[in-house]
């Protein structure tokens, strides 16, 4: 569900004068009003919040922390451990 902002298309409140959040469902009807005031509201367009660099990729330190196993493909249906507990390989044979 995103997080919407609405701010006051006139003097509001101290609740709606510098910004509302609200998260909610893509299908729910967009706030028209303050909830405290009663000022009338407009959404704001914003720009998304996107993840840069790699930091939300795991590392293969932190999968053996967490308690899983990483594999990478050496040949076909052969699969060797990289990261965590678990057989050294894996094959199809």
């Amino acid at each position: 569900m995103p997080i919407y902002e609405y701010m006051p298309k006139s003097a509001g409140c101290a609740t709606c004068r510098s910004g509302i959040e609200r998260l909610q469902k893509l299908s729910d009807p967009p706030l028209t009003a303050c909830p405290d005031c009663g000022a009338p509201l407009e959404r704001v367009i914003n720009a998304p919040q996107v993840v840069a660099g790699q930091s939300h990729v795991l590392r293969e330190g932190h999968l053996a922390k967490h308690g899983f196993t990483q594999y990478r493909k050496v040949g076909k249906g052969k699969y060797e451990k990289t990261a965590g507990n678990g057989p050294p390989t894996i094959s199809d044979d």
